[in-house]
């Protein structure tokens, strides 16, 4: 048995499928009705709605990852399971809310038995299926092409390629509402405060930075001897060299390492003489993300940035390390 022949013939059967409906959903008469039920779900959140996701078995494992794809998004959804929806769960639907049903043979029980249900709230179905002479396709107000040649395990015995394809709609639909909605980098930020998409999109130099008590400070005149020292003691990588109350440069580790190479001459060199007094800054509302692309896409990489506010005044240091650390 050929594992990896196996695998491919899969992957092919899903990947066919999915690239056999989009060049459907761009002919007519899918693509009115793909129009129609995009319409519709935008429609429902416009009006402070919400869409109401459900389907039974594995579409409606489909349906929960649509329904949470959709609100990490901006389209607000929840998942209704169809038994519970037949046994008191129908109070979180609204009439201004629309229904996106899943059920790849258009015929289950559970779920169009709360059609009726739904259109005496007067709430719009969009369903989406592989079956248009369905029940499913015939109660809906849209109904979206997702029919497949066969599924990709043998037999057609479990439902494969038809939950992939509805999968894939559901991202379809999602970045569709989210283009269409104007759902932006800094909404999604918001959905996600945590992991580590959510620190790309809200981690602030602000949070990261050492404040200017945690930093070596020495004046223009110190010699080289106080600059390693002082480097050492504090262990950021820098050190800020201030005259009268304001910051005039900066002496990083590779400014030392470089300086060394004036051999015997290094310890008569003062502060001013090595230090590098237009450094690259950075602001404290900047994202950390963007820092790190500061720091990387450069002839020369560098590893610490002075932190200043929009006056030039000295707020703290940035170091790799510490953006590295927690991106």
């Amino acid at each position: 048995m050929d594992v990896a022949e196996i695998v491919n013939r899969v992957l092919k059967n899903e990947g066919e499928a999915i690239l056999a409906c989009s060049e459907r959903l761009r002919r007519e008469p899918a693509r009115a009705a793909l129009l129609k039920s995009v319409g519709l779900l935008r429609a429902a959140l416009d009006a402070g709605g919400k869409i109401i996701v459900t389907g039974i078995g594995k579409s409606g494992k489909v349906g929960q990852k649509i329904a949470a794809t959709l609100s990490s998004t901006g389209s607000l959804a929840v998942f209704l399971h169809p038994t519970e929806g037949l046994h008191g769960d129908l109070g979180i639907v609204q009439t201004s809310d629309c229904i996106l049903a899943l059920s790849h043979s258009g015929t289950t029980e559970e779920l169009v038995r709360l059609f009726p249900a739904f259109r005496s709230r007067g709430t719009p179905i969009v369903g989406v299926g592989g079956n248009p002479e369905s029940p499913l396709s015939r109660g809906c107000d849209a109904w979206i092409d997702a029919r497949i040649s066969e599924e990709a395990s043998p037999g057609n015995l479990a439902p494969t390629t038809s939950t992939t394809l509805a999968l894939a709609i559901g991202d379809a639909l999602a970045v569709a509402l989210m283009e269409l909605r104007g759902f932006n980098a800094d909404a999604f930020a918001r959905n996600h405060p945590g992991g580590a998409l959510g620190k790309r999109l809200n981690l602030k130099v602000s949070d990261l930075m050492h404040a200017p008590s945690e930093v070596g400070q020495l004046p223009p005149t110190a010699n080289m001897d106080a600059v390693v020292v002082e480097s050492t003691r504090k262990k950021l990588g820098a050190v800020v060299i201030m005259d009268g109350g304001r910051w005039v440069g900066m002496i990083t580790d590779g400014d030392i390492r470089r300086a060394l190479q004036a051999r015997e001459k290094f310890f008569t060199l003062k502060a001013e003489e090595v230090m590098t007094r237009k450094p690259v800054t950075v602001t404290p509302d900047l994202l950390a993300y963007d820092a790190l692309r500061i720091m990387e896409n450069r002839e020369s990489q560098i590893s610490v940035l002075l932190v200043v506010d929009a006056a030039g005044k000295w707020q703290g240091l940035l170091r790799l390390h510490d953006i590295a650390r927690n991106l």
